[in-house]
């Protein structure tokens, strides 16, 4: 029985990393990428590095964004955007 019942709790240690590390992580993993995938012009966006801006056209794995008053253009990867801070829609 002691051989069975160290398995056991190995098994269920396991079991225990996969729901409240492995399952977390992927699911934020998938609500970035569906925030990224689902950009539109005119939404007021956050970069990883802290740029804020507006976005102006969006492309495959790209998008501009302006960032200032003077209408300073950047062009960035998708993957370099880290939230959504106002909708296109909720803007107007």
């Amino acid at each position: 029985m002691g051989d069975w019942g160290m398995l056991l709790m190995l098994a269920a240690v396991f079991v225990a990393m996969y729901f409240f590390m492995i399952r977390p992580q992927r699911k934020q993993e998938k609500e970035q990428n569906d925030m990224r995938n689902n950009l539109v012009v005119g939404d007021e966006i956050t970069t990883i590095g802290g740029i804020i801006g507006k976005v102006v056209s969006i492309k495959e794995e790209t998008c501009v964004i302006e960032t200032t008053h003077e209408r300073t253009k950047i062009r960035i990867l998708k993957s370099a955007v880290s939230r959504v801070d106002v909708k296109a829609d909720e803007a107007e």
